[in-house]
């Protein structure tokens, strides 16, 4: 009961700023809001800055999280002009709810690795080691891409010479922790909670690699993760959106992404 004057007092407070904006202050920049699957933090800011220079008057106001997240958000009615995925599983779940503006577009693709403490305390030298009892992995959860891409990878790294044809249930058996987001099981790695994590390769940064070290997972057994990019239906801001999609999918946006250590679809010139 004490409180109810408080909240009148914040009320009436958000009553005034709202009348002085009103009054004919500066109004706020129009924003696009981009939701973005979290191993694109680093390469999505600086195309954030790229597009804010060339666009006068217009933000890029950034979401990271997990690619089911961000979809279950813009399916409650989140407010949302762009929607870039880990994978075309949550895309094509929103295409199919008729919730995005056209086709999505593969952007980028990127390639699963195994991280460990940069003082590998399990002693690991080879992907055989995880499926070594006391080994502490730490994968994402199945409704996450990565997760999902996990599980893809340990299938096809059982059927490998030299993996027991057990492998990826035991790896799996070792799991102590799935995570939301690819950045959630790499920082598990990097503070010591977890021997071993699958990760992208992007999310190994030059700053992180002082932390962790990482195994290279072979071609044959590997998944090359794709991105794909769409404006969402409703968005407030579809002109500005559609500038940002065209920027990723540019030439110079497709070196920024190069440069964060994912891999390009369109060719980059040096």
């Amino acid at each position: 009961m004490r409180r109810a004057p408080r909240v009148a007092g914040l009320a009436a407070i958000a009553a005034l700023t709202l009348a002085g904006a009103r009054g004919g202050a500066t109004p706020a920049p129009a924003a696009i809001e981009v939701f973005a699957a979290a191993s694109l933090g680093d390469a999505f800011k600086e195309l954030a800055r790229h597009f804010e220079r060339a666009h006068a008057g217009v933000a890029v106001r950034l979401n990271f999280g997990g690619s089911q997240q961000l979809a279950a958000q813009i399916e409650q009615g989140a407010a949302a002009d762009v929607f870039a995925s880990a994978d075309d599983r949550w895309s094509g779940e929103l295409a199919d709810r008729g919730l995005l503006d056209g086709a999505p577009t593969v952007f980028a693709r990127n390639r699963l690795i195994v991280a460990v403490p940069k003082t590998n305390p399990a002693r690991i030298s080879r992907l055989q080691d995880l499926a070594r009892g006391g080994v502490k992995v730490v994968i994402g959860a199945d409704v996450v891409p990565v997760g999902h891409y996990t599980r893809e990878s340990l299938a096809k790294l059982a059927h490998q010479p030299g993996f027991d044809p057990s492998y990826a249930h035991r790896v799996l058996a070792n799991v102590v922790s799935e995570e939301e987001n690819v950045k959630s099981v790499l920082a598990k790695v990097q503070l010591g909670e977890a021997d071993a994590g699958f990760v992208y390769r992007s999310d190994v940064t030059p700053t992180l690699a002082h932390f962790v070290r990482t195994f290279e997972i072979p071609d044959s057994a590997n998944v090359l993760a794709a991105y794909p990019i769409a404006l969402v239906r409703d968005g407030k801001q579809a002109e500005s959106a559609r500038a940002f999609v065209a920027l990723v999918l540019s030439a110079d946006g497709q070196q920024v992404l190069e440069r964060h250590g994912l891999i390009p679809v369109a060719p980059v010139t040096p």
